[in-house]
């Protein structure tokens, strides 16, 4: 049976972009320029789009390029969706101008977005509440340590009837081309992906499975499925019995996996990337340390230099753990 092709709006969508300093360029073009591509292809206006700025003045993007907005948050005009986009400090970034326009934008039927980091934002303004999200993959241990009634989703994008978010990056063209099938139908969404030279719509299970593998190089789809299931169960510490039976696979053959693909066992991946969410942890996350949920097995602050000294060979004592945190946010191991 045919799938059936959405309604396509009459008039032009507009889009807002809201940006603040230090914005990602990579997560702001992709959410720009498939609205260009689409209004190209359809030879007709489809979206149309304005910049709005968080603060007053010019807005300096983290790769130092530097862009006028039109609008900014206490005179922006009405629109159809707002797409906030922020840069690494929005764990504790705080607009109320811009989330009192939200707001409005809201009440008057918008759909309200988020990339990269921007979901931190949303959140803290109350306007995820209920939905569920993503965003940048280094900073998921926070955002869950910080707003745990909100559902997180480890996919490239996640859309929830009038919230949308993105992991950043070109997890955000992805998006846009979902957005894009659901406004005008698949046909224009896969000639955008195609004029992007991108590849086609992703399933549901590799948008699981697709940041996975960007983050770790990994290939073995057992290897991968079996990294998915420790990243979800972080703070709590499966046994290897309780993984392979999710798997469905031996302990042996899994172990065989592991070592064959990435040189490690199985415990010995698990037990690093444990330590990787509570280097996250350190790195995002404005908790006090003795409250964060720690994952199983793994003690508390004062244990960490240790464990971080060991894991990069530097020795045991506070100086030498946080050069080892910070070698360890620098490695390019994949985890």
């Amino acid at each position: 049976m045919a799938t059936r092709e959405p309604e396509k709006p009459t008039e032009p969508l507009t889009f807002a972009v809201l940006v603040f300093p230090g914005f990602p360029m990579m997560a702001f073009s992709s959410v720009i320029e498939p609205l260009r591509a689409a209004n190209i292809l359809a030879k007709r206006p489809c979206y149309r789009w304005i910049i709005v700025g968080g603060t007053k003045g010019a807005v300096e993007a983290s790769n130092g390029v530097v862009i006028q907005p039109g609008f900014y948050a206490e005179d922006a005009p009405k629109v159809d969706r707002i797409v906030v986009c922020s840069g690494g400090d929005a764990d504790h970034l705080v607009a109320e101008d811009a989330a009192s326009w939200i707001r409005r934008s809201l009440r008057g039927g918008a759909h309200i977005g988020a990339v990269a980091d921007a979901a931190f934002f949303l959140a803290r303004a109350g306007l995820l509440d209920g939905h569920a999200c993503t965003l940048h993959w280094t900073s998921q241990a926070a955002f869950t340590e910080a707003f745990p009634a909100i559902e997180l989703r480890r996919d490239l994008y996640v859309i929830d009837r009038k919230r949308f978010t993105s992991a950043g990056g070109v997890g955000s063209l992805d998006m846009m081309l979902e957005i894009i099938t659901r406004d005008y139908g698949a046909e224009l969404a896969a000639g955008v992906a195609e004029w992007f030279v991108h590849s086609q719509l992703r399933s549901s299970v590799d948008r699981k499975l697709m940041p996975l593998r960007l983050r770790t190089g990994v290939q073995n789809e057992l290897v991968l499925s079996a990294i998915a299931i420790m990243e979800d169960a972080v703070e709590e510490r499966l046994g290897m019995a309780e993984l392979t039976a999710r798997l469905g696979v031996s302990s042996d053959k899994l172990e065989r996996s592991f070592r064959s693909e990435l040189a490690i066992s199985p415990n010995g991946y698990y037990r690093r990337l444990r330590l990787k969410r509570a280097a996250d942890l350190l790195a995002h996350s404005t908790l006090a340390c003795a409250t964060w949920r720690w994952p199983a097995a793994l003690p508390r602050c004062r244990a960490l230099p240790g464990l971080f000294g060991k894991s990069m060979g530097i020795r045991r004592s506070w100086r030498g753990g946080i050069r080892a945190f910070e070698c360890w946010r620098a490695a390019t191991v994949p985890l």
